[in-house]
């Protein structure tokens, strides 16, 4: 045991630990989540955040150790999300048919979106920063952030809450749709991939790419709309608020 130990400190303090332990507890994540038909509960990324967290938590590893190494996954979000662009231009032709629904679809779910939680935070008496940090919540993490900085939220409390809509909705939202009957169509799967885009920003997109190449391009499509008006509409609603 002791030896055991000593190795797991001197593992823990390479700055390769963060990727090795996130590659290999993802890969095994999505080894079950294959093997279980990809239900939506079995979502590899929540069980993957939650087995890194309770073995940092249970063995003391300090965050910024494990980001240490961490971090070259981080960097690669950028050219992932770049990448959704590539679907889009397969459909470029329905896009330009479609665009000015889509731009008031992504307007009205992206305000539902926001409007909802701070209803809720109010109703809820919760302080005026945590309100101010729920506000972006449907907007991917790194611009949710900028965005409560802008506003008054408190950054690292809005990343959070980004990742936890992002989870719920990639994980509730097959459950929902099928509740309100969207079919199994074209039609369908376009309006399941862009409500979840518009819902649950990246890892809605990824869930919906792993489901149907419609839902897929098009959740990207509500991300990427979902990105550019919160930056520009939510700093300007509030400054004038």
């Amino acid at each position: 045991m002791p030896k055991f130990v000593e190795l797991w400190v001197y593992l823990s303090a390479t700055p390769l630990f963060g990727l090795t332990a996130t590659l290999a507890t993802y890969v095994s994540m999505q080894a079950i989540y294959l093997r279980l038909n990809q239900v939506p509960w079995a979502n590899p990324v929540l069980w993957t955040v939650v087995a890194i967290a309770g073995v940092l938590l249970a063995t003391g590893v300090p965050y910024p150790t494990y980001f240490a190494g961490a971090q070259f996954i981080h960097f690669l979000l950028g050219p992932a999300v770049v990448a959704l662009a590539w679907p889009l231009w397969q459909r470029r032709l329905e896009l330009r048919q479609r665009w000015g629904r889509l731009l008031i679809a992504a307007l009205a779910g992206g305000t539902a979106a926001s409007t909802s939680a701070l209803a809720l935070a109010w109703a809820l008496d919760l302080p005026h920063e945590v309100l101010l940090s729920l506000a972006p919540k449907s907007v991917t993490a790194p611009v949710a952030m900028g965005i409560a900085e802008k506003i008054g939220g408190i950054t690292a409390l809005s990343a959070v809450f980004a990742v936890l809509t992002g989870l719920v909705g990639a994980v509730s939202g097959r459950y929902l749709f099928n509740a309100l009957r969207i079919p199994f169509t074209t039609a369908g799967w376009t309006a399941r991939g862009f409500a979840l885009g518009t819902a649950a920003h990246g890892l809605g997109a990824a869930r919906a790419l792993q489901v149907n190449a419609d839902a897929g391009a098009y959740a990207g499509l509500a991300l990427g709309l979902q990105v550019v008006l919160a930056s520009l509409l939510m700093p300007l609603v509030f400054r004038l608020l």
